[in-house]
């Protein structure tokens, strides 16, 4: 409202869903631009000379949305107090831009397109929420948001000692060859260092061996090799990030052990959800395998688990 004044009508609104509560599965971004689409629509907001001149795209709209959750300014769009989680745009792009039957690759700050590739043929993802809610309230915010600050603490660090401006710590790191070593150095010598190396380290692994690797894998082949590069994702997210917990490291190696060809956490972690990557035809009992191991290994959360199959579908649609 305070973005675009024109905003004249209100909505009723009624919604459903059946995504599983808490289970890093984006539900609390997914509600946010249901409702800022409604309302647009209803206003016609798209004929305001506000908007088309901050929005033009999907993905633009998707970063708008993104800084309305987390509380940051869009280009001359004021920011708001935003609930209290230092997010970024990734959940508002893949909920607006997904596309089916495809991966696509995007880069942030600005957010851009990349690359797509083909989903792979024949197959589906199957997602287990675990049982172990991934509330960002209270303390698990507190662990939520330690990650992102540190990257933007790494990135202060290094505009400060070269006297430059980067907007990301992916634009310093391209900048020069010697960037990631002088910025190990940086993070060691820091009195958070214990945090600030393997923050570092998981983001430099990540974004420019793993995601690289990735992308090459679904552009030529052969899909066998995703598992090792995903398995290392998931295990530096579980010794480096440290965002992981008992039971959705299990169901990440319990279906690799039922013959997934890939397997990861997502969302923000501590707690939340597992996707698989497995041959359509046998995700039914792929699936059964995947729920009665992980019963057994976690009776508890295992009978608080949810477990679906998943194709990559569009994102975002009007009816």
């Amino acid at each position: 409202m305070r973005n675009f004044p024109e905003l004249q009508v209100g909505v009723d609104l009624a919604f459903a869903s059946d995504l599983p509560v808490a289970a890093g599965m984006s539900s609390s971004s997914a509600l946010m631009i249901a409702v800022a689409v409604a309302l647009a629509k209803s206003n016609d907001l798209r004929t305001s000379e506000t908007f088309r001149t901050a929005i033009a795209t999907r993905e633009e709209l998707a970063s708008y949305l993104g800084c309305v959750e987390n509380g940051s300014p869009f280009r001359a769009l004021g920011s708001d107090t935003g609930v209290g989680t230092f997010g970024g745009h990734q959940d508002h792009v893949a909920i607006l831009c997904a596309e089916p039957g495809r991966i696509l690759q995007y880069a942030f700050m600005p957010v851009r397109r990349e690359a797509v590739y083909a989903f792979p043929a024949d197959h589906v993802l199957v997602v287990a929420a675990s049982g172990v809610l991934a509330e960002k309230s209270a303390g698990a915010r507190i662990a939520y948001n330690r990650a992102a600050a540190l990257v933007g603490r790494l990135l202060g660090m290094w505009n400060r000692t070269v006297r430059d401006d980067y907007a990301s710590l992916a634009d310093a790191v391209r900048s020069d060859v010697d960037v990631p070593g002088r910025l190990r150095a940086l993070a060691a010598a820091d009195d958070e260092g214990a945090l600030l190396v393997p923050r570092l380290e998981q983001f430099l692994l990540e974004s420019f061996e793993l995601v690289p690797a990735a992308a090459r894998v679904l552009a030529h082949g052969p899909l066998a090799e995703l598992g090792a590069i995903v398995d290392r994702s998931q295990q530096a997210a579980e010794t480096l990030l440290g965002n992981q917990v008992p039971e959705t490291v299990a169901l990440a190696r319990l279906a690799r052990e039922a013959g997934a060809v890939a397997a990861s956490a997502f969302g923000a972690g501590f707690g939340g959800s597992v996707w698989a990557l497995v041959p359509t035809a046998a995700a039914d009992a792929f699936t059964e395998t995947w729920r009665a191991r992980y019963r057994a290994a976690f009776p508890e959360a295992g009978a608080r688990a949810t477990f679906f199959a998943s194709p990559a579908t569009s994102g975002a649609q009007q009816w």
